[in-house]
């Protein structure tokens, strides 16, 4: 899937993920998309969440083995 930033957060757990999620996601524009590579299984719970309470699409989510990858857009409006 196209995305214009990548955030890894390989071997950081709860809540680390999200809040560097939220970092990157400020500093995005208005539709553009990141891609989240994370190994803490609660970013399953998390990142969803992240998304629904601040209106973010999360477009993609897949795991591979112990990967978890999130594709995440930042809202228009």
């Amino acid at each position: 899937m196209d995305h214009q930033h990548e955030l890894d957060t390989q071997g950081l757990y709860c809540p680390e993920p999200v809040m560097m999620l939220h970092g990157v996601v400020r500093k995005m524009k208005p539709g553009e998309v990141v891609k989240i590579t994370a190994t803490d299984p609660s970013t399953e719970r998390d990142i969803p969440k992240f998304c629904n309470f601040l209106g973010h699409p999360l477009l993609a989510s897949e795991q591979d083995g112990e990967l978890y990858f999130y594709w995440v857009q930042k809202k228009v409006s």
